[in-house]
């Protein structure tokens, strides 16, 4: 007869474990790594949407902006 169904709490578990793993919950609308933002980040010269132009490009298409 196949796998049985999932209940919801199952179902909610499953999905909360998903989101722990990636660290957020919902859509991506930025691909830049939070690294790049830190101080170390910032003074190892990583790039972030504010400072590089192929980043901003792909940040705003990420977000459905384009």
């Amino acid at each position: 007869m196949g796998e049985p169904k999932k209940d919801a709490t199952e179902l909610v578990a499953d999905k909360v474990e998903k989101d722990t793993e990636r660290g957020y919950f919902g859509t991506v609308t930025d691909p830049t790594p939070n690294e790049n933002y830190t101080v170390a980040g910032v003074l190892a010269g990583k790039p972030t949407p504010e400072t590089d132009t192929k980043l901003a490009a792909e940040a705003r298409t990420a977000a459905g902006l384009v």
